[in-house]
């Protein structure tokens, strides 16, 4: 007796086309593309003389479709990234100190981090609840740059407030989508403030007194320093009450190091008694390269619990942000290069509910609650 197509295919010598595609289909998903598959379940068999059953019989052999979401997993763990990052509910999830916190973000050299790293902590800060003014020090303007914020010819920047004691609050821009982040900006007439202030009685405390002059609330201030060690790094040194050190994980980073740390001592025992190292942050941090790790040990083995344990890595996103404006926190929030600031971010909110509310001798601090 004759056998049917049907029947031949069930002895595995002689297998129907719609079998044939269902076992591949199986074996592919997961790894074959989304339109071969599709290509696969939606292409008619033109049917054989003898092959006329309907296609519910052959329910059992449709390729199987695989889960979207084992596809979308890298892609999902980048939005719950971007998501915390964001905030986008606005609550305050990185504690407020208890009293305001003052930043020199300071390191002689160049190319460290010292801007970015000043503008995307600033940022992480204010998307979680604090209030935050970013002070450009450096007369490049980069930190202005990054946020956004007008700095050209003619803008009020920090050279009114130093050289005109122009008050901080009629200069201060405040940063687009980002209510609770102001910026004091950097023009280009900065460059000339410390010839101009030579002659000026207390210049090393002009920065000092605008700030305290100040009549807004706020958390956090970070001032930008230029890469030296000149007057303007030194207002900001007497200034601040915190420094901020980031450190670039390559050797010549180390080096100079030192000079700062003894520049450093020299503000506390004349200028400002009050100053201290209270943050180092590993920059630029590149896992393929055994002299990051010897780096990272050997800062860590020397200043211990100062160094923040987030490490930010060598990423080409947190270079392209300043090109559109924004820092990374905004511009690709599901980065690792934002995910790093961010965790940076919440360590120094978490050592800053360890102070003390008030200074010792001071009768009233406009920040914290």
């Amino acid at each position: 007796m004759r056998r049917t197509t049907k029947q031949r295919g069930k002895t595995g010598r002689h297998t129907a086309p719609e079998a044939e595609a269902g076992k591949t289909g199986r074996r592919s998903s997961g790894r074959g593309s989304a339109a071969s598959r599709a290509f696969e379940t939606e292409q008619p068999t033109a049917p054989t003389e003898h092959d006329t059953a309907p296609a519910a019989d052959h329910g059992d052999e449709i390729p199987q479709q695989s889960d979207p979401l084992e596809d979308d997993l890298p892609l999902a763990r980048e939005a719950q990234r971007a998501v915390r990052v964001l905030n986008p509910a606005g609550t305050v999830t990185m504690p407020r100190p208890p009293r305001r916190r003052v930043f020199a973000v300071a390191n002689q050299k160049g190319g460290v981090g010292k801007t970015t790293s000043a503008v995307n902590l600033a940022v992480a800060l204010a998307l979680h609840g604090n209030r935050v003014m970013v002070i450009d020090l450096d007369p490049q303007g980069n930190a202005s740059t990054g946020l956004g914020v007008e700095h050209g010819a003619g803008t009020a920047s920090v050279y009114e407030a130093l050289v005109d004691g122009m008050p901080l609050d009629e200069i201060a821009q405040r940063v687009d989508g980002i209510p609770s982040l102001q910026c004091i900006p950097a023009t280009i007439d900065l460059a000339g403030a410390e010839v101009e202030l030579v002659n000026v009685v207390a210049r090393e405390a002009r920065l000092q007194r605008s700030i305290e002059a100040y009549e807004g609330e706020l958390d956090y201030i970070f001032i930008d320093c230029p890469p030296s060690l000149g007057l303007l790094t030194v207002n900001a040194l007497v200034a601040a009450e915190e420094i901020l050190i980031p450190i670039q994980c390559e050797y010549y980073a180390l080096e100079g190091l030192g000079q700062l740390l003894r520049n450093i001592e020299l503000v506390k025992a004349h200028l400002n008694g009050r100053l201290r190292v209270s943050t180092i942050l590993l920059t630029m941090y590149d896992k393929r390269t055994k002299l990051a790790d010897q780096v990272e040990q050997e800062v860590r083995g020397h200043f211990s619990e100062i160094v923040l344990d987030a490490v930010v890595p060598r990423s080409v996103r947190v270079s392209e942000a300043p090109g559109y404006g924004q820092s990374i926190m905004t511009y690709d929030p599901g980065s690792r290069g934002a995910t790093s600031y961010f965790e940076a971010a919440e360590e120094i909110a978490r050592r800053g509910m360890k102070l003390n509310p008030r200074r010792a001798g001071q009768q009233n601090e406009k920040g914290g609650k």
